[in-house]
């Protein structure tokens, strides 16, 4: 008897620290959660809670809102493939229509691919390698009032080049797409 009288109060006093350190962590846990919500006044764990809550509601609303922007962001597309330019939507439907920009021409080069989204624009183009090439394209890209942010040159074997250039629309720019890159195609023509 004697020996089950002492393990009754040993038993409560583990049960008793065990309490402590699970309202220690509780304790701990309010304190980080509190340290993540901006603008909290209230340190007390209804406040914490409350304000957890709202500030979710908050985050969820504006994620809400910017999934909803990046939705009606328009990316658009026109690419110049040997006498058919191509328009893709961010959909991912294609629309064609034929036109013969350079008849007199049987070369199918250069190659050119145009992507816009708000002011900026990404340029592809394939080209047969000529001496200055390079210089030319960037030359002819700041002509039609874009300012190039970044280029990229690689080599194709011996004859052609991929070219891709980062650019972004001056307050001058006021062109479609499609003009774009025919005015770039006949101005690449010109020095090739």
């Amino acid at each position: 008897m004697v020996g089950s009288l002492t393990r009754v109060p040993l038993l409560a006093q583990e049960h008793v620290i065990a309490e402590r350190k699970r309202r220690e962590r509780i304790s701990q846990s309010f304190l980080s959660l509190a340290a993540l919500i901006p603008g909290l006044k209230k340190k007390d764990k209804n406040s914490v809670l409350g304000d957890a809550i709202e500030y979710l509601k908050q985050l969820q609303e504006r994620k809400a809102r910017l999934e909803e922007q990046v939705a009606k962001r328009t990316v658009e597309s026109v690419k110049f493939v040997k006498k058919t330019t191509q328009f893709y939507a961010q959909d991912d439907q294609t629309s064609s229509y034929d036109e013969n920009f350079d008849t007199q021409s049987k070369n199918p080069f250069p190659d050119i691919e145009a992507r816009v989204s708000n002011k900026d624009v990404l340029i592809r183009i394939h080209c047969e390698t000529n001496k200055g090439c390079i210089s030319n394209i960037i030359n002819e890209v700041e002509k039609l009032h874009l300012s190039v942010l970044n280029s990229n040159a690689l080599p194709f074997r011996q004859a052609t080049l991929y070219i891709t250039i980062v650019a972004q629309m001056e307050d001058e720019f006021s062109m479609t797409l499609r003009d774009l890159v025919k005015t770039l195609r006949e101005g690449l023509l010109s020095f090739m």
